[in-house]
């Protein structure tokens, strides 16, 4: 590990970027409890922070470096289902996407483990973006969380069938004020080429859910990218096309410059003419 829980970029804009899924860091204690399958870490979000890099000035940025399977930094650290009935991965997880274990038997993470990753994964990076939203939100009166992921866009323990290329939650708009949900959503809908879907098989996570408190002047909204509009091919090395991505950050760019002017908008009629 490289020390740093979370990597931090500060902007001005009113638009955070968070990425609870790209890091790729695993203590040595813990990668050795990992069985083959588990150290391919294949469930990354992967090039995700580069696909966005750039696309919006004076952004913040706030990344976990640990991976996913250290701990989940998007689950409710109580251990709660997002999905209830639905199959997920936990806390920390048992198994990949796929349902295969991912620790060597008797490796298996513990009660202490979990309690311990909390502790030292999970609650500072959660600290460090809980204070780049105050931050943001006293320059503007208003923040707004956008949390980057993506996932294979076929995975039938996830889901049946093929994934839409944007995949938009807003907790059924319960995390963001209309304006922000609306604006996102028809950017995706005119994206010739692009499948989408507002709050389908992905609603949010534990992130988006957490902080999204419209009347509160912060809102959340996650986007989660089918990784066959960025990745070559959506198994190992899962190598980044610069091509694909090209032609994505078009889009995600004018996203992401539309969250921003509706949430200055927002700011503006709140505190009326400064």
């Amino acid at each position: 590990m490289t020390g740093t829980i979370a990597e931090i970029t500060q902007g001005t804009s009113p638009v955070i970027l968070g990425f609870p899924h790209t890091g790729t860091e695993v203590p040595a204690a813990i990668r050795d409890r990992l069985n083959d399958n588990g150290r391919i870490l294949a469930d990354t979000d992967w090039h995700i922070h580069h696909l966005y890099a750039g696309l919006l000035p004076d952004v913040t940025t706030v990344r976990a470096t640990f991976h996913r399977y250290v701990i989940d930094a998007n689950r409710d650290p109580d251990g709660l289902s997002l999905y209830p009935g639905q199959n997920t991965t936990g806390l920390i997880p048992a198994t990949d996407f796929d349902g295969v274990p991912i620790w060597n038997p008797g490796d298996e993470p513990t009660n202490a483990d979990t309690t311990a990753r909390l502790a030292d994964f999970h609650a500072p990076y959660h600290a460090a973006l809980a204070a780049e939203i105050a931050r943001v939100k006293a320059i503007h009166g208003i923040a707004v969380l956008y949390d980057c992921h993506s996932i294979r866009s076929r995975i039938p323990f996830l889901f049946e069938g093929k994934l839409p290329n944007f995949n938009i939650g807003t907790d059924s708009g319960r995390t963001c004020d209309p304006t922000i949900e609306a604006a996102t959503f028809d950017l995706v809908s005119q994206a010739g080429g692009y499948s989408s879907i507002l709050n389908g098989r992905f609603k949010g996570g534990w992130t988006t859910r957490h902080y999204g408190r419209p009347e509160t002047g912060v809102h959340a909204i996650q986007m989660e990218l089918a990784q066959s509009t960025h990745l070559t091919s959506e198994t190992p090395p899962f190598t980044y096309d610069e091509a694909k991505a090209a032609g994505l950050r078009i889009h995600l760019k004018d996203i992401l410059t539309r969250i921003e002017t509706s949430a200055l908008t927002l700011a503006h009629t709140t505190r009326g003419p400064q």
